[in-house]
Order: C-alpha cells, then sequence, then structure tokens
C-alpha cells in the first residue's frame, strides 16, 4: 500500500510538517515525524523570494520534490498541486511527474476522476474553499462528489470547530479529514488529537512553520552580523549538531534524534 496511504488509513492523527529543500527534510526525518509536506508557498519562498506568488509551476514543485527522495529515507511527501491541474490531460501528465519525483500524495481542487483511475499509485488529498463562500453545507456537498470521484481524503479549509467536525463526520462517516495548520490563515486552536481523532480527522498539516522559523533565525543572525561583527549571540544550532545530520536517523515516527541533535537548545 502506498506509505500515504497507510497514515489515512490509521486511527490516529498525524501531524505532518512543511519541508522545503533537503536540510529542512532530513530535520524533519531526525525529528521522527511520518510524513512530509512540500507545500506551493514554500516553493515560492525558496525558488523566489515570495511566499504570495499565486502561480507555481508544477514542474517546480516535482523539481523540488525530486531533491528530497535521497534524504526522506522512505518517508511519504505530500505535496501541492501547483499550476499544471487545469486540464484533465494536464493533470495526469502532471500527477505522473510528480510521481517520478517521489511524491506520494497529492493535494488538490479538482481533477479528482481522473487522477483516481488514471494516476492510481499518487494518493488524492481533495481540497474544498466552499467554506468562505457557502458554509459547510456547500463544503458538504464538494466532499461527497471529491469522495464518489475517489479521493482518499478531503480538505475541508476553513473548517475547524468540533461541531462542525462533528457535523462532517457524520455525513461523510469513513472518509479520512485532513486540516492545515497554515500560518497565513490565522485559524483557531486545535482540539487535542484525541479529539481530532474521533471526528474522523487523520493529518494536520503545517506548511510554513519551519520555514518561517528559519527565516527568523536567518534574519536574526544576518542583522546580528551586520550590527555587531559577530552572530555569536544569536541561538544557532551547533556544529557538531549539524555535521551529524549526514547520520541515519531512527526509523520514522520514534521521535529519536542523535544525541547531538538533542542537545539543540541547552
Amino acid at each position: 500500500m502506498n506509505a500515504f496511504r497507510e497514515l489515512l488509513s490509521a486511527g490516529r492523527v498525524t501531524h505532518v510538517p512543511g519541508v522545503y529543500d533537503p536540510l529542512s527534510a532530513t530535520l524533519a526525518v531526525h525529528a521522527g515525524h511520518r510524513a512530509v509536506y512540500l507545500a506551493q508557498a514554500a516553493v515560492a519562498s525558496v525558488m523566489m523570494g515570495r511566499p504570495d506568488v499565486e502561480f507555481v509551476p508544477s514542474t517546480q514543485i516535482a523539481d523540488r520534490a525530486a531533491t528530497l527522495g535521497p534524504v526522506l529515507g522512505g518517508v511519504p511527501l505530500l505535496a501541492d498541486a501547483g499550476a499544471g491541474f487545469a486540464t484533465a490531460q494536464d493533470a495526469v501528465w502532471t500527477a505522473l511527474s510528480y510521481q517520478r519525483a517521489g511524491i506520494a500524495g497529492v493535494v488538490v481542487t479538482g481533477m479528482v476522476p481522473e487522477l483516481v483511475t488514471q494516476v492510481p499509485g499518487i494518493a488524492v488529498v481533495a481540497r474544498t474553499t466552499a467554506y468562505a463562500s457557502g458554509g459547510l453545507d456547500a463544503v458538504v456537498s464538494d466532499c461527497r462528489k471529491y469522495v464518489e470521484a475517489g479521493a482518499d481524503a478531503v480538505l475541508p479549509a476553513g473548517v475547524h470547530s468540533s461541531g462542525e467536525l462533528t457535523l462532517l463526520q457524520a455525513t461523510l462517516p469513513g472518509v479520512p479529514l485532513v486540516l492545515t495548520r497554515s500560518e497565513s490563515a490565522g485559524a483557531p486552536p486545535l482540539l487535542p488529537d484525541d479529539e481530532l481523532a474521533a471526528r474522523g480527522v487523520r493529518l494536520v498539516l503545517h506548511p510554513l512553520a519551519a520555514l518561517l522559523a528559519a527565516a527568523r533565525a536567518a534574519s536574526l543572525s544576518y542583522r546580528a552580523i551586520a550590527e555587531d561583527g559577530s552572530a555569536d549571540a544569536v541561538d544557532r544550532m551547533p556544529w557538531a549538531a549539524f555535521t551529524a545530520l549526514a547520520e541515519s536517523p531512527e526509523p520514522a515516527g520514534n521521535g529519536t534524534a542523535p544525541a547531538e541533535i538533542q542537545t539543540l537548545g541547552t
């Protein structure tokens, strides 16, 4: 079975952090994550320095994904669709290129039947943005359509509350739900994992948390060098921990990192 689909079929919540290059992917694997996520905004940030770029070619996402495989060690990669899924023919061709790049699952807002039938090796997470304009009823309508088309899971953007998730689960029994904690969306605090799992949530995506943390640390370092001539006062990863990243991590999901990495921040 596709490793990503195994997570969707589990009875627990898996938190999926965003990665954006081989180093961030290495850190995520060493931290014990069971899956990672390549978001369109992350690719726009590292490739163009502009996280708000709407048009990100799917070829750039696939190219970036291909660099992550050697360090992921079998940890499944979920990726945004990007530009290249506008027509059925384009969607199938692009999904095949994603598969060749090592992507195990894709977040899309359409073309579900074509992907399910012609690229069965990739899990499909169907995203709906109908909540903002039509509320929960519109979300349910979209999700039913996607599930009937064969989507592996649905991502109801904007749905977070306990009551709404309970109603969504009741109308879509057995359908894995995916939530996203994008820092750009200003979402309310999450329910505890056990409550989310009871309401059918199987994945929670954190697309930009690590990227924003890295950007903050880099900004502080550059400012310190400019103002003080040294970044010694800025908290940084010790060189020994950095070089230890080349070591093979423990199996995914055990939360164990090499001793040098465990000392970060101490």
